[in-house]
């Protein structure tokens, strides 16, 4: 349950901000040359390595952030969206297709959107999109032969699992009663149902082509049909007679090269300036598996972007070089870095224990294994600030000068523990398994956790994996603790922080992101041959079903009293990092902006010379 990232982070051998301050959490948004943006001109972006698609670019199982700001901005309209900016103005809901945000009814069980006049298909289907193209896009993702991969926060409509499962010939909980009307009809109340609706996937899709791709997960990518401003180029010369006449529209080959075109079919009319300029003629995205001859090629003005790891003597130079600043954007990319703690394996089944190392840990030294400010700031709590609306902004309960650690907080957190009052000094705390990676900044971080945890008793027995997430999220390896985890929203609410990682009924056999076994019950410990100490394990499975039910300001609230509750009388982690996306611009680039939904370049409004 969480939207992935192409790219991997630049780690640092040091400050690169003048004299290791906070330095500016950058631009949000601006100007590369100072010159006013202006309409024309292909907007090129370096793409390292390969498509890394999860799904090929097939809207229904693609789960891979860059990708869905290329959908949401640019070729796939849905019911509602976003403004495509930074920060929690990004992250508000604005109606796309449909003529507004409807509010629920039904107590709160009934959602009904009325679709704005003149939304049509683009090339080659050109026709007006209609209610039941909508409730296709939710049966294909209803239908596990298509490979949806984020289906599950669908099952809340009525008939949608009945439908999945092949016991049912329609889902009951979406209505169509005129082209221009649809409603969905849930099984409880779901105030993020707004946000769900705004996934790419369940955007319009023309079932007389889509069809001729169920049941071959991916194979549409290379067709899709635009309602955006822009559409894959060559589109207007498939032809869709029949399945056997399609062909793959010739501006994407999978491997190389992705070229939108503008759609004629698209009607200005029916959008907002402030979710789409639609700036640039075209747009193309170049795989380079060369990173430093993407970024020269930025420098030099023959790209305008990237999709890459950035080297550490270029995110230096642009960081410190004031003809360049304005060039590199760091911003907020809704993502939290936490050493987790396994409530059911000793000593971290005595939340004094969990305490302590919260304490204890130097997170300044952590985020500087990361590569400094550059990189990100130091996390304080569980969910990103940006998801509250920065009303979360001075919580800090594990706060030390300098986020350096304290000690003695340390120690006085333990008196009480059963592992030594003050000192972790029983056998649990000696030789702790602890899973860490094989990448450069796990290595870096690991002297850093060792040396602290040993300030208060406790020391650890690395056991290095290249790719640990697998081991990690397969309860019965009982791993009591791990530096790896991270996790980022899927949209803009809490909600995609505290079901998957906290609630008890997602704990799976395999694949399993509750970490710390938060709420697992004796019954579940022996299902999943859970070796450890299972009795009384905190639950906040009734508070995570008390906030999903409210909405507005309510369910925030619900979800900020949720996030001091973890931190306070669960202690699952040590959160340590909110991560920056990292991005640097050419000079030819008049006008840039993040998208915070897709946590990538905000496409729908940038603009080059």
């Amino acid at each position: 349950m969480r939207k992935l990232w192409v790219v991997s982070v630049a780690v640092l051998s040091g400050c690169i901000l003048a004299a290791c301050g906070g330095g500016s959490s950058s631009n949000s948004s601006g100007t590369g040359s100072g010159s006013t943006a202006g309409r024309g001109g292909t907007y090129k972006v370096g793409w390292e390595q390969a498509f890394t698609f999860t799904d090929n670019f097939d809207p229904t199982g693609e789960y891979l952030g860059d990708a869905m700001s290329i959908y949401s901005n640019l070729l796939i309209r849905t019911l509602v969206g976003y403004d495509h900016v930074a920060g929690t103005a990004g992250n508000k809901l604005v109606p796309d297709i449909a003529t507004a945000l409807p509010k629920p009814t039904n107590g709160g069980k009934t959602y009904a959107f009325t679709l704005k006049k003149g939304i049509r298909f683009g090339p080659p289907v050109n026709r007006p999109v209609t209610s039941k193209d909508i409730l296709y896009s939710f049966e294909r993702l209803a239908k596990p032969r298509n490979g949806a991969q984020y289906a599950f926060y669908y099952d809340v409509i009525k008939g949608f699992t009945d439908f999945s499962a092949g016991e049912a010939s329609t889902i009951t909980g979406i209505e169509t009663p005129s082209a221009n009307k649809i409603v969905f009809n849930l099984t409880v109340p779901t105030g993020d149902f707004l946000y769900r609706v705004a996934m790419p996937a369940t955007g319009p899709m023309p079932r007389e082509v889509a069809k001729c791709f169920e049941g071959r997960p991916g194979a549409y990518g290379k067709d899709v049909v635009a309602t955006g401003p822009y559409m894959i180029a060559g589109a207007e010369s498939v032809k869709i007679s029949s399945c056997s006449t399609i062909k793959p529209m010739s501006g994407f080959d999978g491997q190389t090269d992705l070229k939108l075109v503008r759609n004629p079919s698209y009607d200005a009319a029916t959008d907002s300036r402030a979710a789409r300029e639609n700036l640039p003629d075209s747009f193309e995205w170049l795989v380079n598996t060369n990173a430093t001859d993407i970024l020269d090629q930025v420098a030099a003005g023959t790209l305008q972007d990237e999709i890459s790891t950035i080297p550490v003597q270029v995110l230096r130079s642009y960081a410190t070089d004031s003809s360049k600043k304005s060039r590199l954007h760091l911003n907020s990319g809704d993502r939290t870095w936490f050493v987790t703690m396994n409530l059911t394996q000793p000593p971290f089944d005595d939340i004094h224990v969990r305490k302590a190392m919260n304490w204890v840990m130097d997170k300044h030294a952590l985020v500087q294994a990361w590569g400094g400010p550059t990189i990100g700031k130091v996390a304080r709590h569980i969910v990103p600030d940006t998801l509250f609306d920065n009303q979360l902004a001075e919580y800090d309960p594990y706060a030390t000068p300098g986020d350096a650690g304290d000690v003695a907080k340390a120690k006085n957190a333990l008196h009480g523990s059963k592992y030594g009052n003050g000192m972790c000094t029983a056998s649990a705390c000696k030789n702790v398994y602890l899973l860490a990676d094989a990448r450069v900044v796990d290595t870096k971080m690991l002297p850093v956790i060792q040396a602290d945890a040993k300030k208060i008793g406790i020391t650890f027995v690395v056991h290095t994996v290249k790719g640990a997430y697998p081991t990690l999220q397969t309860p019965s390896r009982n791993i009591p603790t791990s530096e790896r985890p991270g996790w980022g929203k899927d949209f803009a609410d809490p909600l995609t922080f505290f079901t998957p990682l906290f609630n008890s009924r997602t704990i799976i056999p395999n694949g399993n992101t509750n970490y710390s076994l938060v709420g697992i019950t004796p019954t579940q410990c022996v299902k999943l041959h859970i070796q450890g100490n299972c009795r009384n394990i905190p639950s906040v499975d009734a508070q995570i079903d008390k906030c999903s039910a409210l909405l507005g300001q309510s369910r925030l609230t619900c979800y900020e009293n949720l996030d001091k509750t973890l931190m306070s009388d669960v202690v699952p982690w040590v959160p340590y990092l909110w991560s920056y996306a990292q991005h640097v611009i050419a000079p030819n680039v008049t006008k840039w902006e993040f998208d915070q939904f897709g946590g990538s370049i905000g496409y729908a409004h940038v603009a080059v010379e």
